[in-house]
């Protein structure tokens, strides 16, 4: 049975497809319960028409997709604004105004980063080279403990063939 879907839920799946980051097209048509077949061919459909895919609009980003300069930005743009103002901006963008105020005390404890590159740069180092001693003590006792193992069995092989010549 053919499935017909209403032009409206169609612009929705093709929004969301244009607009999933990192995810697959088959997890955008398993999250929709479609065929990923048919969200392909929705695609195609809809490039052929319009020659390409810059056409779709595309919802307001998330507020963790925003880059830091984006998210400065909307700090500067919305500095000395009234809060009916504020919530106004947010509502244009899909954000809260909770959002940057979580930004702001990002950007403001964010300020010792820089200072501290070359600190964690050297600690990156010294963990490498901690790292790098552990992997070899593994591999060392991994090569002791299957020579002891061995040493065991041909020990209990040894009792058993004594014990076999005796009797």
């Amino acid at each position: 049975m053919k499935l017909l879907y209403s032009s409206g839920f169609k612009e929705q799946a093709l929004i969301k497809v244009y607009s999933r980051g990192s995810r697959t097209i088959q997890s955008v048509a398993d999250e929709l319960n479609m065929n990923k077949f048919t969200l392909k061919n929705w695609i195609r459909d809809q490039m052929k028409e319009n020659g390409d895919v810059t056409n779709v609009t595309i919802p307001e980003k998330r507020p963790q997709d925003w880059r830091a300069e984006e998210q400065l930005l909307a700090l500067q743009e919305t500095h000395g604004l009234s809060e009916e103002e504020v919530n106004a901006w947010c509502r244009c963008r899909g954000l809260f105004p909770h959002h940057l105020t979580s930004w702001t005390s990002a950007f403001c404890h964010a300020e010792t980063a820089p200072l501290n590159k070359a600190a964690t740069k050297a600690e990156l180092r010294d963990l490498k080279e901690e790292n790098g001693q552990l992997k070899r003590e593994l591999v060392r006792k991994e090569k002791a403990l299957a020579e002891a193992a061995a040493l065991l069995i041909l020990q209990k092989k040894f009792r058993a063939l004594w014990e076999g010549e005796d009797k």
